[in-house]
């Protein structure tokens, strides 16, 4: 394979950046349809899909962009001074969004998006670095099988048994005990410290399935190799939560499987349509929102409590937007997409500004 960039990994993330600003920013929480907000507990809806996605297109891009240092071998000491400076800033900019816009360090929660993508991308590079493919995928399937174990055998300390509801589970106490600072949920985390082992095997699912994009196998036999994996872990992600439910909240081995096994099923067919049969219509504002990924959200979380506290007529700008909409009939759902919509909108504003200069910010 040529050493040109993926335009269709390009696209898939910047859409997957562009998916997260429409679920995380509706012009009403009130409002949301279910596919555009977090199951409650069990299930799975659209927005569920976004942040193991992205975690799985970090996972790629790792073995597009370490896989010559690998190679070469010799010292990789200034590589791995250079991974963790990434993932400290990374986490330092999710603690800025955290702490704003009031900056007071009493009551501040030390999870979070960002926070989880510099763990993950931390584990996973390092792991990269020092294993082959196979043990790469023995240590995934081992994650997933002792996590399952501890989930569903362990007993929550105080209640004597094992229980698997919000708040309640083995996952929720650790974070109880160890977990500094607020949790997002009161008595737990979806960013926690169990869960987010399991979502390390997210991206080193994304670390394998691009370990094979830079094989030298035909290009045919690749997209066969992507999608057969993506069915085979949907399927067997779907049968695993018959016993261990599908659950973003706490990040189920059966929730990585079905949502890997989608992300590799998406990826094959971005990738034949853009890359093998070189038809990228459509994938440009992907690519666009792509080039500038963390950058566009961080922007997105600045705009939206600007324009939360920006009043027309006494109410935030969302709610005023949504209000007006639902008075010309609108349904309040609707009304509230259409404003994360152009919400969307608005933040590919600069993100496209940043990509005619050619300027791309990387933490």
């Amino acid at each position: 394979m040529k050493e040109n960039r993926l335009i269709s990994l390009d696209a898939f993330r910047g859409y997957t950046i562009a998916a997260m600003l429409l679920v995380n920013f509706p012009g009403s929480s009130e409002y949301v349809y279910f596919q555009l907000r977090h199951t409650v507990w069990n299930g799975l809806s659209f927005t569920d899909l976004v942040a193991p996605f992205f975690l799985f297109i970090i996972g790629v891009s790792i073995s597009f962009s370490y896989s010559k240092i690998k190679q070469a071998g010799g010292d990789k000491s200034s590589v791995y001074k250079k991974i963790i400076i990434r993932s400290l800033k990374i986490f330092a900019v999710g603690m800025v969004l955290n702490l704003m816009p009031y900056f007071t360090f009493t009551d501040v929660r030390w999870t979070g998006t960002l926070h989880r993508i510099a763990i993950v991308f931390l584990a996973s590079a390092i792991l990269y670095l020092n294993t082959n493919w196979k043990q790469q995928a023995l240590t995934a399937a081992g994650i997933l099988i002792l996590y399952w174990i501890v989930m569903m055998a362990i007993p929550t300390p105080g209640i004597g048994e094992v229980i698997f509801e919000p708040g309640k589970n083995i996952a929720a106490w650790i974070d109880s005990k160890y977990l500094p600072g607020k949790m997002w949920q009161g008595t737990w985390d979806p960013e926690g410290i169990l869960s987010t082992f399991p979502a390390i095997v997210s991206c080193i699912t994304g670390m394998l399935a691009g370990t094979l994009l830079k094989t030298n196998i035909a290009e045919n036999m690749k997209i066969n190799y992507l999608m057969s994996f993506g069915i085979a872990s949907s399927i067997v992600g779907f049968f695993i939560g018959l016993f261990f439910p599908v659950n973003e909240n706490i990040w189920t081995s059966s929730f990585v499987l079905v949502t890997s096994g989608f992300a590799c099923l998406l990826l094959g067919a971005m990738y034949f349509r853009i890359d093998i049969l070189k038809k990228p219509q459509g994938s440009w504002p992907g690519v666009v929102f792509g080039s500038n990924a963390i950058a566009a959200y961080v922007l997105a979380e600045i705009l939206a409590l600007l324009f939360y506290e920006l009043k027309i007529g006494g109410q935030s700008l969302n709610d005023y937007a949504v209000s007006a909409l639902i008075q010309l009939s609108f349904p309040g759902e609707l009304a509230s997409m259409i404003y994360a919509f152009c919400f969307v909108c608005i933040n590919f504003i600069p993100v496209y500004f940043l990509y005619k200069k050619k300027i791309f910010i990387k933490l």
